[in-house]
């Protein structure tokens, strides 16, 4: 089984294109019924809009999305104050006439409908010229109907992801107002050029598609600040690219790069750089300049070590250095006094350095999959580590988790997996904040009883160890709701009643406790009993048993002596 790796967990740039909302749902008297401004009917299972949603006047806002309906009836046209309508993730095929005839409609989703000849059934949509959002993903459009694109021109927001476009119309270029527009999944082989010409652009997300190049045209996009090109063919980045001065957040993740242009230094408030999963072998120089970056990532890109210029990069929050080939720890990371989360899984690292201790503000720390002969205890003293992966599912494995892990006083989640531990530090109860321990294919024959003063621990995996008990008092961590156990020798409690989970390996320590006490209280009883006949101390009793039989046996015979004597 895999070790968890933080680098896993945060491997791309995130990137939000939906909206969500907190719903909160209201019973009113019927006479209020008409004034209804929001309303969440969404997986109901519904086959058609019900007529009573229909009967609602004042609705501004209507959640339909994750239903089974089919059609929309023409009586959708008495909505005339909606502004919101989410129809995605239903079966719809046809569009009625009567849906543009919401004149004050300002967002619409039809995303993943089967709708048929998806391109000619949305003429309907381009005569709703008041649209400011329109998200039309998956719905295998091979072109944009060209009369959204000259009608709907208030348009602020356009997804076309996930479907089969190559080109963008020219008449774009009427769309002066667009902002964002998401093109993930297409069939894209350069950057349309017809984007350029669009100047209030802010974010423009082409991940997944083909593309070769990125036309010079785009230093227009003077108020680009989201450029997401990951997986792609990208080959190189443009100088022109670097013109776009506002650009924030830069994503090339997973293409062909090999360097990078010394013009993206000019990005002197770039904020976020994805890099990973590039052939560069080299820390690009340059990058040492654009110290505003705070994310940086730099998966699988074969680098051995850094340049000395990272250690400009102050203001940096979140490093990912991992599946690279670094034999020692880099230096200049240690220069980095803001840093919060860092991943170096699967390097061959061999030691932390002492000077690790400067990371004062480090939460998140990933060492999986590197060649540690022993524990690292420098790692010890980062005192604000919330997070640290150390699993080891290929290569060196842990023998021993040093007994200064108790210092990590702040620690919520710890990963040792894959390891070939026989026994954990007792040191590991002192933290009070952990919530998750992966202990798993290990080779645990027994866990200290101070587990149990880990009051806040959620999840402990246990399987694939040595253990045949588990301690008596494990039924007291409160707030524990995964336990995992299969593949131990289990005695105490039997492999069966652990199988039953939780709640029955609870009732079996508490049974056992509880007969432990009785078996207590009926030997102080009897200790009691035999103190108060006089018959002498009870350990003294049980010490000397056969010894007090031979002196019953004395007395007899001494008796039998003194009366021959008196014979």
């Amino acid at each position: 089984m895999l070790s968890v790796r933080f680098s896993n967990i945060v491997t791309s740039l995130f990137l939000d294109t939906g909206i969500k909302s907190s719903i909160v749902k209201l019973e009113l008297p019927r006479e209020l019924a008409n004034r209804v401004l929001f309303l969440d009917s969404s997986d109901r299972q519904l086959l058609t809009i019900p007529s009573d949603i229909l009967e609602l006047e004042e609705l501004e806002e209507l959640h339909l999305e994750k239903n089974l309906i089919q059609t929309i009836p023409s009586e959708i046209k008495l909505l005339q104050n909606l502004k919101v309508l989410y129809l995605h993730d239903n079966n719809i095929e046809h569009l009625c006439d009567e849906l543009s005839e919401l004149k004050n409609l300002l967002s619409l989703d039809l995303s993943n409908n089967p709708l048929t000849r998806a391109a000619g059934s949305l003429w309907v949509v381009s005569r709703l010229r008041s649209l400011r959002e329109l998200r039309l993903y998956n719905l295998n459009l091979g072109e944009l109907p060209v009369q959204i694109c000259k009608n709907n021109y208030n348009l602020e927001l356009m997804g076309l992801s996930g479907n089969d476009l190559v080109l963008l119309p020219s008449e774009m270029t009427n769309m002066t107002k667009l902002r964002e527009i998401y093109l993930q999944r297409n069939r894209f082989e350069m950057l349309p050029s017809v984007l350029c010409q669009l100047p209030d652009l802010q974010i423009v997300d082409l991940e997944q598609n083909a593309l070769g190049a990125i036309p010079d045209e785009i230093a227009s996009l003077q108020k680009l600040k989201k450029l997401f090109l990951a997986s792609n063919s990208l080959a190189l980045l443009p100088d022109s690219l670097f013109k776009c001065t506002n650009l924030i957040v830069l994503d090339v993740t997973n293409n062909q790069l090999r360097k990078l242009p010394r013009s993206l230094s000019a990005l002197t408030g770039l904020v976020e750089l994805g890099l990973s999963n590039n052939k560069l072998c080299v820390f690009p120089p340059m990058l040492g300049k654009v110290v505003s970056l705070q994310v940086l990532y730099l998966k699988n890109t074969g680098l051995r070590t850094l340049h000395s210029r990272c250690a400009n990069l102050t203001e940096i929050r979140l490093l990912d250095l991992s599946q690279n080939k670094f034999s020692t720890f880099p230096a200049e990371i240690c220069s980095l006094v803001n840093l919060e989360v860092l991943s170096l899984d699967d390097n061959r690292l061999h030691e932390i350095p002492a000077e690790v201790k400067n990371l004062s503000n480090l939460k998140c720390l990933g060492l999986t999959g590197n060649r540690f002969v022993h524990f690292p205890e420098e790692i010890c003293f980062l005192a604000s580590l919330e997070k640290l992966y150390l699993g080891q599912d290929q290569g060196f494995k842990l023998t021993a988790v040093h007994k200064s892990i108790g210092l990590l006083q702040n620690l919520r989640e710890l990963y040792l997996e894959n390891n070939i531990f026989e026994m954990l530090p007792a040191t590991i109860g002192l933290l009070k904040n952990l919530e998750i321990l992966d202990c798993h294919n290990n080779q645990l024959l027994e866990l200290p009883n101070s587990i149990c003063n880990l009051q806040g621990l959620k999840k402990f995996f246990l399987q694939c160890n040595r253990l045949t008990c588990l301690p008596d008092d494990l039924d007291r961590l409160p707030t524990l709701q995964a336990l995992t156990l299969e593949e131990n020798p289990l005695q105490d409690p039997p492999l069966e009643v652990c199988t039953q989970g939780i709640a029955a390996i609870n009732r079996h320590l508490q049974e056992k406790r509880r007969c432990k006490a009785l078996a207590t209280n009926i030997q102080a009883w009897w200790r009691g009993l035999m103190v108060r006949r006089y018959l002498g101390p009870f350990k003294e009793l049980k010490k000397d048993k056969k010894k007090g039989k031979g002196k019953k046996d004395n007395i007899g015979k001494k008796g039998s002596a003194k009366g021959k004597k008196k014979k």
